[in-house]
């Protein structure tokens, strides 16, 4: 239809449906601009199957040499399951975890008599174990993030590897020291703080925590900060009056900010082995954990550890630490670890 041939009546029809166009496409961009939306999840920012295989090399090459064994040829299935599961439990994977991969492997063993089946019901076993079941995290502004551990796990690090996370993903972070126990604790994440470009809220060492951590969460309310990220002091996990003083740090928050702290993040390092396990119980009974930071994964031959924190304690393995520098803290990509673990550097 030709334009000169339309009526006022109709042409003013038209503009106001192009204003209405107009106003709903900014309110749009607006909205997927605005600082309330979802804190980027580990699903969002997955970290490649390269970055794994690199990292997970010293797990890979102790654990690969074994199972050749148990996949070699000559054996049958049965063979097979029974050499795999004392492979695991020695590989540290767990009790639990082995457990649970045998009862799902041994009663198909007469039909995974070909090495490939075996490898690729061993693969979507361990898969299976490592998949995230828990709730979505919430949505908010800010969005609350708790981080403890004991000393020495890299927690500090952690917490400005994952500022330096969201920094990149646009949001605009404060991190909040509220380990006054150590007077370094307060410095080491100022220097973190500055290098990746954030802001810090902090007191004089010996201060109450949990004071901090309330003017933590006012100042990230009056600057309309996107993810706050509380540093705790390095508890030692059996000393019962430090934990109290960690759920009184949550209680405040709580409190202030309804529905926070939107996550509490357990921090472990991937070289103890059992020991981490330990830990992850205790904390976890304490707070409620939503997910877990497995440290020093690039430096051990124990990344079987990852299976077993999950099998023990239900909590969700959220990220992992795969090297030093800011950058170096990945999403954790199930699929990917385990295919770093199961699959040469040639796909064989």
């Amino acid at each position: 239809m030709n334009s000169g041939l339309m009526s006022p009546e109709i042409l003013v029809a038209l503009g106001g449906v192009a204003v209405a166009v107009a106003v709903v496409s900014v309110l749009w961009l607006r909205r997927r601009r605005s600082p309330a939306a979802s804190v980027p999840s580990a699903a969002e920012t997955v970290a490649t199957g390269a970055t794994f295989r690199e990292s997970l090399t010293k797990t890979r090459h102790g654990l690969l040499a074994r199972l050749q064994g148990a996949f070699g040829a000559g054996k049958d299935a049965e063979a097979r399951i029974a050499d795999l599961e004392e492979i695991l439990l020695t590989a540290d994977v767990g009790v639990k975890a082995t457990q649970r991969l045998m009862e799902s492997l041994r009663p198909h063993a007469r039909e995974l008599g070909d090495v490939q089946a075996l490898r690729q019901a061993l693969r979507e076993q361990m898969v299976e174990i490592l998949m995230d079941g828990s709730p979505s995290r919430p949505v908010a502004t800010p969005h609350v993030i708790v981080v403890a551990g004991v000393n020495g796990v890299g927690k500090t690090t952690t917490i400005g590897k994952l500022a330096h996370h969201y920094k990149q993903a646009g949001k605009k972070v404060l991190l909040v020291a509220a380990d006054t126990f150590r007077a370094a604790a307060s410095e080491q994440l100022q220097r973190w703080a500055q290098r990746v470009g954030v802001d810090c809220v902090h007191h004089q060492a010996g201060s109450d925590p949990a004071a901090v951590a309330h003017d933590g969460i006012a100042a990230a309310v009056a600057r309309a900060v996107d993810v706050v990220i509380v540093d705790t002091a390095g508890r030692l996990h059996v000393k019962q009056h430090l934990i109290e003083e960690l759920k009184k740090i949550v209680r405040v928050i709580g409190r202030q900010l309804e529905g926070a702290p939107h996550e509490v993040l357990l921090v472990i390092d991937a070289t103890t082995g059992q020991n981490a396990i330990n830990q992850a119980r205790v904390f976890q009974e304490a707070l409620s954990l939503t997910g877990i930071v497995l440290t020093k994964l690039d430096g051990t031959a124990k990344g079987g550890a990852v299976f077993a924190v999950r099998a023990e304690v239900g909590v969700p393995i959220r990220w992992v630490g795969l090297g030093e520098k800011a950058a170096d803290l990945a999403p954790f990509d199930p699929e990917a670890f385990v295919d770093a673990l199961l699959v040469t550097n040639g796909g064989e």
